[in-house]
């Protein structure tokens, strides 16, 4: 190895190589910009057309952002300098890219796939260090050294996670484990760097485990604990401003990371770990969460991108032949041992081979976590420049390699899922549910969670949202306010849409009546579910002669919702489902469980179904209906209304099915308005369901 090393740096020498370092490209531009203006101007110019660029050629634009820094760099053109500036943006990138893999990553998903996250984060972590060290050993690393290079080995940074969302793989066990298993192997690989460094200065002390430990356990209980139970108080003060909430959220974000640092712990695992705890608050449909991924997919997470391809420089294995040696060493080392752990980790979870290279694809990416630790180890004087150039040749190419591998790996993935899909039962009676939902929108203090229930209903099966607004003409003209009215509400919820990035088509109606005018737009636009809201009670008047509900309940041929929402939806920590005495054998159970289901997936909340009857129940229908399900059964005797008020919980959302009633009361029966008199502060949705 020593006459190896001797034959290079003699053939190899920088003397004798200097006429191979031309920099013909840096030439073109004398200075970088300083222009502000410019900059951005520059970097907007390369998000839009770099990926656009790469694409036609069949390569994910991660790879054009990245190619992109790489020539309008500092060691390309030269056109942007690798400032303060452009490292706070990638900074804000790479904890961003961090904060939305933490939020497709909710703890149930960790929970149900917790051991496969466990088990491929300990190999994926495991096995680079292990052939990392073996690796940097024979290159004449001392051991501390050529630890400290393995565990850059180890961590990984989700650079091709963009690519998961436009797949529409992001969430299934195989990319939530590996989300999962990124934490894990980020926060050791990074514990790894601090006992290094420490060791290094002799200060490997009882002490430093003393406070590293409980500190870290403290802080990531307090963050998953603390924050969605910070954000359900925000959200319900000031849930009306979505401009409050978006900050609410990146506040959330960087006080988490900077708490991070100051335990000596990385900001982008506090970043996940923000991901993880305001996923729990916050419906994967909803405006806010479409908000939230489109800024940061489109433009912090290229910022991130493009200031990776900056650091690049790829003449520096001309100038510096012996990095070849050490480069191509930390690249196999690094690429052999992922791959391992992947692939083996996959075949031992009995998962194809697709999804084992998905895994592989993400976990091999090496970035900015890479970088911090490589740096602070060379300003210690730990590692030599060479180590610092085969660890930048290792990120280009790992950055490179990783979107192809997810592209084409992660397409056969999605092949899978639809292939599943298309296997999968179509005996649900909701199946085209929520195709043409109309809302009835009057209130504008209500007008918000009824469409959010909307959305999810309908963003589901890919339908169109109605909106509608009905002026009663009473025998009168319709005046100017009314109709200014009319319009402020429907052009509100058509902005919700939008935002939420689903089909809308606001009705605004006049008619003899709001009830008759609910009736004849849902069988004009044929909706096939009616949305209203409910203030919780009727009055005597209402009960003989009927009021708007009333009359739109009895009239309707479709299935009618009606909710109440005190309290804000997002704020949902638990469905439960009310089933009383014989209704457990009604046909229409099963509509209303999919129905909850759906919200349960969306709110990220336990589903409870709750049985209450007057005596024992023998039936095996409940039991069939739950098989395969993740639902919680309780099976209860005694008054309906003891029952429900004695299982409900603060920030519940109860559903129950509409019983039969009697003239004199209200049409959807005393039930409700008993339960809602009890637990007035609780959010409710009834179903109603057309007489066949």
């Amino acid at each position: 190895m020593y006459l190896l090393w001797h034959t290079l740096e003699t053939i190899l020498a920088p003397e004798q190589s200097s006429f191979w370092v031309v920099l013909p490209l840096a030439q073109l531009v004398k200075e970088p910009t300083t222009d502000p203006v410019a900059i951005f101007l520059i970097i907007l110019t390369i998000m839009l057309i770099a990926p656009l660029l790469v694409e036609r050629l069949r390569l994910p634009g991660v790879i054009g952002l990245i190619l992109a820094g790489v020539i309008v760099g500092p060691h390309g053109l030269g056109m942007l300098e690798r400032d303060s500036t452009i490292t706070l943006l990638g900074t804000v990138g790479l904890l961003f890219l961090m904060f939305l893999g933490g939020l497709e990553t909710g703890l149930d998903d960790l929970k149900r796939n917790a051991g496969k996250a466990i088990t491929f984060g300990l190999a994926t972590f495991l096995l680079p260090m292990a052939i990392g060290t073996a690796a940097m050993l024979p290159l004449g690393y001392s051991l501390l050294a050529s630890v400290l290079i393995a565990s850059c080995f180890a961590s990984h940074t989700l650079v091709a996670l963009p690519l998961l969302n436009k797949l529409g793989i992001m969430r299934t066990p195989t990319v939530t484990a590996t989300l999962g298993a990124t934490l894990i192997v980020n926060v050791l690989a990074l514990l790894v760097l601090a006992v290094v460094v420490k060791a290094n200065e002799g200060n490997l002390t009882l002490s430093f485990w003393l406070f590293l430990i409980p500190s870290l356990v403290i802080y990531t209980l307090s963050v998953l604990w603390g924050v969605p139970r910070l954000g359900r108080w925000f959200f319900k003060r000031f849930g009306h401003d979505e401009g409050a909430e978006f900050t609410f959220v990146l506040a959330a974000v960087f006080v988490t990371s900077y708490l991070a640092s100051l335990i000596e712990v990385e900001p982008i695992v506090g970043a996940f770990l923000a991901g993880v705890a305001i996923t729990q608050i916050i419906p994967r449909l909803s405006p806010l969460m479409n908000r939230i991924q489109f800024i940061g997919n489109t433009l912090f997470v290229p910022f991130f991108l493009i200031s990776v391809g900056m650091l690049v420089d790829p003449l520096l294995l001309i100038r510096e032949p012996r990095s070849l040696v050490v480069a191509g060493a930390m690249i196999g080392a690094e690429l052999i041992s992922k791959f391992a752990a992947a692939a083996g980790s996959a075949r031992g979870f009995g998962w194809p081979f697709a999804n084992g290279m998905t895994m592989f694809g993400l976990s091999a990416a090496q970035a900015a976590a890479t970088l911090a630790a490589i740096t602070v180890a060379f300003d210690i004087g730990l590692v030599d420049e060479l180590a610092v150039n085969g660890i930048i040749a290792m990120i280009l190419v790992s950055c490179v390699l990783s979107p192809l591998i997810v592209s084409r790996w992660g397409g056969k993935m999605q092949e899978q899922v639809a292939m599943a899909d298309d296997n999968a039962p179509l005996d649900s009676p909701l199946v085209a549910l929520g195709k043409r939902v109309l809302v009835p929108v009057a209130n504008p203090d209500t007008e918000n969670n009824l469409l959010q229930l909307a959305i999810i209903l309908t963003k589901r099966v890919q339908g169109t949202l109605l909106p509608l607004h009905v002026l009663a003409d009473g025998n009168g003209p319709i005046s100017a306010s009314s109709r200014m009215t009319q319009r402020q509400l429907l052009d509100t919820a058509e902005d919700i849409a939008h935002a939420a990035n689903i089909t809308v088509e606001t009705v605004g109606r006049i008619d003899d009546s709001v009830a008759w005018g609910v009736i004849r737009a849902s069988q004009e636009r044929d909706a096939d579910l009616l949305i209203c809201g409910w203030k919780g009670f009727s009055t005597y008047r209402e009960n003989f002669f009927g009021g708007v509900i009333d009359n739109i309940v009895r009239s309707a041929t479709i299935p009618v919702l009606i909710a109440r929402f005190p309290q804000p939806i997002k704020n949902t920590r638990r469905i439960m489902f009310a089933l009383f005495g014989k209704q457990a054998q009604a046909a229409d159970v099963e509509t209303t469980l999919d129905v909850a289901s759906t919200l349960a997936e969306e709110l990220k909340a336990p589903l409870h179904l709750l049985h209450i009857t007057t005596s024992a129940y023998h039936g095996n229908y409940l039991a069939s209906l739950l098989e395969g399900k993740e639902v919680l059964l309780q099976q209860l005797q005694g008054n309906p209304i003891k029952c429900v008020s004695a299982t409900l919980q603060p920030d519940d959302l109860l559903i129950i099915i509409a019983s039969t009633y009697r003239r004199g009361q209200s049409v959807l029966g005393r039930l409700p308005e008993l339960i809602v008199s009890a637990n007035w502060d609780s959010n409710i949705i009834v179903m109603k369901f057309p007489v066949s």
